[in-house]
């Protein structure tokens, strides 16, 4: 039980993932810091500047529209990297994959199983590979032995 844990946790896929959802986190923190330190301020002094920029109160409540549209332009910033940084160029690679422009991985040739199963049953029979061309499997030309 211990080892099929083990062989999924190193198979890739989850160390894959777990790299992603950090550099995405901090991603998601430069994104964000950028639309805090340079953005927000824009909308406040759009919205009338100084302290109350972003915002308007009624009855004494405070709804603060700036922070919001800076929330909605931290979002359309990280999709829009995401998809142009990541999405977009893995589907161009997997549509060429398609295509056929770019080979997939390279399969043995028949030959080269079966070159690979002769060793490998020589090998089960105690001789090493190649050691006698004359055994089973093996063609002897005329005056050769």
């Amino acid at each position: 039980m211990l080892k099929g844990f083990k062989d999924f946790l190193l198979r890739g896929n989850v160390v894959d993932l777990a790299v992603a959802v950090v550099v995405g986190a901090a991603f998601t923190a430069v994104v964000t810091s950028f639309t805090e330190s340079f953005l927000e301020p824009l909308i406040g002094l759009v919205g009338g500047g100084g302290e109350a920029g972003g915002s308007f109160t009624i009855d004494g409540q405070v709804f603060t529209w700036g922070s919001f549209v800076n929330q909605v332009i931290t979002f359309v910033l990280t999709a829009a990297i995401l998809y142009f940084v990541v999405v977009l160029p893995v589907r161009r690679l997997f549509d060429r994959r398609a295509r056929g422009e770019e080979p997939g991985p390279v399969a043995p040739t028949q030959v080269e199983l079966l070159v690979e199963i002769r060793d490998l049953l020589r090998a089960q029979q105690g001789r090493a590979p190649g050691a006698d061309p004359t055994g089973p499997g093996t063609t002897s030309l005329p005056g050769q032995l």
